[in-house]
């Protein structure tokens, strides 16, 4: 289970990751935040952002038109 949940869905591009960077500022390494998001663009944009912000994309899964992205704090 993830220390936070950061709902961004119905949020466009860049909003979903505007909202998941200031979640994650809050996070103590090794901690896990977990984002939902309804953006097409949204595993495109969380993979490129997690990669350039040097942490950890645990896990990504899409259900029911959600994309979930699971995100642990390096």
């Amino acid at each position: 289970m993830a220390d936070v949940v950061v709902d961004t869905k119905g949020l466009a591009c860049p909003m979903p990751i505007v909202k998941a960077k200031k979640a994650l500022d809050t996070l103590q390494p090794g901690q896990t935040m977990e984002v939902l998001s309804t953006d097409k663009g949204s595993l495109h944009d969380f993979t490129a952002w997690v990669k350039q912000s040097k942490n950890e994309l645990v896990s990504h899964e899409l259900e029911n038109g959600v994309y979930k992205f699971l995100v642990k704090k390096l």
